[in-house]
């Protein structure tokens, strides 16, 4: 997959995140207490929830609040939510990979298929689409800043597991694979290198390019399915190309 076009789909589900301030904060803390779930309550010891707990500081969420959230996940509230997937096409063939959070699959399976159905696509199989990504970590490194940079920077990048270092605008995108996230993850704090934000991506190893309108319909399902208050993530293969991009920055 292109390196713009990697970006660009980073650029795009924060885009898309940043509209909807108050469902990402449910959605992130969904996420820490499936990881003190997982992992137990211990963000020293448990990795992704040392992870989730750094994107809900960074998304301004009260320490008490995200306490409670871990709390909930280590058994002291009686909330339990599942991890599921969904994988599906949206119209012209685009691959979705749906992952979600839930305490009541039935609903969230009802709602994915309906937005899928609405949006003009259809909702396959597990292993349907899942083929199509890899799964990797990704580091958006802000370049202002940074206590190490050019050659210097990117050895120590390959050092702490780095498979991938691509300079794009004003920020450094970091690809490495899943097994390395936690590695590299040290490396940045043994770095001293603060703003950075991370996520656990489904890559997708070919890509669709479609003319603007039927871009613009996948995109709509996109959004319908990130909007769920289920859902966590959603992956795709559309290409997102310098028209779509300036179509959807006005």
């Amino acid at each position: 997959m292109a390196g713009h076009s990697k970006w660009a789909n980073i650029k795009h589900r924060k885009g898309a995140q940043d509209k909807k301030r108050s469902k990402i904060f449910t959605k992130l803390l969904k996420e820490v207490s499936v990881a003190a779930k997982e992992g137990g309550p211990d963000p020293e010891m448990n990795p992704r929830l040392r992870l989730a707990i750094t994107k809900a500081k960074k998304a301004s969420i009260p320490k008490d609040t995200i306490t409670r959230a871990v709390n909930k996940g280590s058994g002291a509230d009686g909330t339990s939510y599942e991890e599921v997937t969904y994988e599906g096409y949206a119209s012209n063939g685009v691959a979705v990979f749906v992952e979600a959070l839930t305490d009541n699959i039935n609903r969230t399976v009802s709602n994915v298929r309906l937005h899928f159905s609405k949006g003009g696509g259809s909702m396959g199989k597990n292993g349907s689409v899942g083929f199509m990504f890899e799964r990797k970590g990704i580091f958006t490194l802000t370049k202002e800043g940074l206590p190490l940079r050019g050659d210097d920077l990117q050895l120590e990048l390959i050092e702490g597991g780095a498979e991938e270092i691509e300079m794009e605008d004003d920020v450094i995108v970091v690809t490495c694979q899943i097994e390395d996230y936690g590695t590299l993850n040290n490396k940045l704090e043994e770095l001293n290198i603060e703003d950075y934000d991370s996520t656990l991506a489904r890559i997708p190893t070919t890509t669709v390019d479609l003319d603007l309108a039927s871009a613009e319909r996948v995109l709509k399902l996109i959004d319908a399915l990130e909007d769920d208050d289920d859902v966590q993530e959603v992956f795709h293969n559309l290409e997102m190309t310098d028209e779509l991009m300036a179509a959807l920055s006005e």
